[in-house]
């Protein structure tokens, strides 16, 4: 079977094709071929970079004012030139979209029909800048591939079990009648960390206590027990929560009205701040990249370092809530761009923790560990880096889900 995995962002695409038999493998496959294009260089302009799992690549730009028209040229490297994996597009057997946002009604992944493409489009109020993207991928392979099932993963559905009291805001009850709750992010990412710490512990996924701390350019935190997640930081929008590198977390809701009072402050002109111009790149003045972070910090940088300790104290502060709803811990996870490659990070958020036993391991912490335990022998819950898998667990779901054709 033959799964193509597509995960848009709102400036980037990016694609791969896995081949899976009869039987699912626990661990992740390499996929024959990936694929990504990114238009955030210059307007107009996508770059495409290809490679195959026998190690062909190719790297090309080319004007791109349509996200379909790029697919559609990013999927002929599939079939066509030296990146081909296959004769024909036919031989897909069936596609599977990340989609960010699926609300109350789909808790889980789901075959796409014209009413999942319904609301996933009404649906794009909540998250419009990423449904509308994720839709024009399912357009794009429609045409594409017409007869082909397609399946739409979606990044809230692993929180749908989230207790009343996790995700029901202390606002009018009439919010929750309209859709305002809690909603997490990044569940793609905390489903496959929780099954592979499962894994490199030999332990049961439904013995298990885990912080799942997704650290990238959005973060998100997951307490999950059971494999369920019953806590997260992200909410209604994934504005909430943890700082991040342009996104601000949580903040003071009065600091809004004060501004709206004040100023000539627009709705937009507020998202774009809160989204965009807020977290690292605001107090520090540098960047959204803890890379380039810890390099102004390295140059004695005030507003950088200030902009890390604000980072840390508010990590450490949320994986505290999540101990709390937890109440008790048997892993704590670091995964994503931050969380796999800065030991500053890992060790500055395990440090806090040393009174309830936790133990990091100073010397595998600077090691660049993938998938692996970095706790001392005598910690008292393990800390585990795990490189996450997005596109894979997308197509577990597709595969799973073409089992039940």
């Amino acid at each position: 079977m033959k799964i193509l995995v597509l995960n848009a962002g709102s400036s980037s695409q990016k694609s791969c094709l896995y081949e899976l038999n009869d039987v699912l493998p626990d661990r992740p496959l390499q996929p024959l071929w990936e694929a990504q294009i990114d238009w955030t260089h210059q307007q107009g302009i996508a770059e495409l970079k290809v490679k195959t799992a026998k190690g062909d690549r190719l790297e090309e730009e080319f004007t791109s004012d349509s996200r379909k028209a790029a697919i559609s040229r990013m999927l002929e490297t599939l079939w066509r030139g030296k990146t081909q994996i296959i004769n024909d597009l036919k031989e897909i057997d069936i596609v599977g979209h990340r989609v960010v946002h699926g609300g109350q009604d789909y808790q889980q992944s789901t075959l796409i029909s014209p009413d999942v493409k319904e609301a996933i489009a009404r649906l794009s109020l909540f998250a419009p800048v990423h449904n509308p993207a994720n839709l024009e991928g399912i357009e794009a392979l429609e045409k594409i591939l017409p007869n082909v099932p397609q399946v739409a993963v979606f990044d809230t559905a692993f929180h749908a079990q989230l207790p009343p009291a996790a995700f029901v805001y202390p606002g009018p009850y009439e919010w929750l009648e309209n859709g305002i709750r809690r909603y997490g992010f990044h569940g793609i990412s905390h489903q496959y960390c929780a099954r592979r710490a499962a894994q490199l512990l030999n332990r049961d996924l439904t013995d298990l206590r885990l912080i799942s701390c997704h650290l990238g350019n959005g973060c998100s935190l997951a307490a999950i027990r059971g494999g369920v997640s019953v806590d997260t930081t992200m909410g209604f929008t994934p504005v909430e929560g943890l700082m991040m590198g342009s996104r601000s977390g949580s903040i003071d809701p009065g600091i809004i009205i004060h501004l709206l009072r004040r100023s000539d402050l627009t709705s937009e002109k507020l998202d774009n701040i809160l989204n965009r111009n807020s977290g690292l790149k605001g107090i520090s003045g540098v960047s959204s990249d803890m890379r380039q972070i810890g390099d102004a910090i390295a140059q004695g940088n005030e507003r950088a370092q200030l902009a890390l300790d604000i980072y840390i104290h508010r990590l450490r502060a949320g994986i505290g809530a999540m101990l709390a709803s937890l109440g008790g811990l048997d892993a704590l996870i670091f995964t994503a761009g931050v969380g796999e490659n800065s030991p500053v990070v890992r060790g500055a958020a395990c440090e806090a923790f040393g009174f309830i036993g936790l133990k990091l391991d100073g010397e595998k912490n600077q090691h660049s560990p993938v998938d692996e335990d970095i706790a001392t022998v005598d910690s008292a819950a393990r800390v585990l880096v795990i490189h996450t898998q997005e596109d894979w667990e997308i197509a577990r779901e597709c595969w799973k889900l073409y089992s039940h054709l």
